[in-house]
This record gives structure tokens, C-alpha cells and sequence, in this order.
């Protein structure tokens, strides 16, 4: 019985573990980005992983595309800015964190999650490229 107890209790921490790495990704307000994109800053690519379909019904001033799906076959697109911050989103977060995964196995390192991702930027008002 207690092998059996401790199974579990190891099962749930290995599921905890697991958990906690998802969505493990630093992240970036909204205010901070929309700073550096006022200041045109050049350090840093901001990568939006949906559709081409939501990108192009409104997506983040100066984001290119590559749904997440896509980055292991377009990699090469982003390949110059392995030295910069890639500021990674989507509509929620699912897709953006499973972006920064595929990205952070092509060994990007200065990976940045957008808080609230778009459906965040957009209930802020803030303006948006189509």
C-alpha cells in the first residue's frame, strides 16, 4: 500500500512538473511592447503564429507571420533574428507558447510571450496593422 502511495504521489508531481513547464515562456505587458514599437526599436521581431486568416483581419504593427504550425519548414524566415528578442503571440496563448517550443528547439534563446496575447491588445484599444 504504501508503494502505491508513493506512486501516486510521484505521478502528481510528474504532472505538476509538467504542467508548470507549459506556458514557461518570460513575458512582455502590452505597454512595454507598444513602447519599443513607438521607438522602432530594431532588437527585437514580433512573431504572430495564427492563421493567415486572423493576421490578416488585424494583427500587431510590424509582426510578420508564420502560423506555428508552419515553423519547422519556415524556421529559416526568423533564422537572421536568432540575436534579437522574439516577441511570440496568438489569439490567447496556445498557439504562441507552442510556437516559442518549436523555436526554442531551432535554439532561439531571447524568446518573449505577449501578455494577454491578441485578445488582450484588442480589448486595450490599441491599434492594430491589417
Amino acid at each position: 500500500m504504501r508503494w502505491f502511495a508513493r506512486s501516486l504521489v510521484t505521478a502528481a508531481a510528474l504532472m505538476f512538473a509538467a504542467v508548470s513547464q507549459a506556458g514557461d515562456t518570460p513575458k512582455i505587458d502590452q505597454a512595454s511592447l507598444l513602447k519599443r514599437i513607438e521607438k522602432k526599436d530594431t532588437s527585437m521581431v514580433i512573431l504572430d503564429v495564427r492563421t493567415p486568416e486572423e493576421y490578416a483581419a488585424g494583427h500587431v504593427p510590424g509582426a510578420i507571420n508564420i502560423p506555428y504550425t508552419h515553423l519547422p519548414s519556415r524556421i529559416s524566415e526568423v533564422a537572421d533574428a536568432a540575436d534579437k528578442d522574439i516577441i511570440v503571440y496568438c489569439a490567447t496563448g496556445i498557439r504562441a507558447e507552442k510556437g516559442a517550443e518549436r523555436l526554442r528547439e531551432n535554439g532561439f534563446a531571447k524568446l518573449l510571450h505577449l501578455d494577454g496575447d491578441m485578445k488582450a491588445w484588442e480589448a486595450q484599444k490599441r491599434s492594430v496593422e491589417k
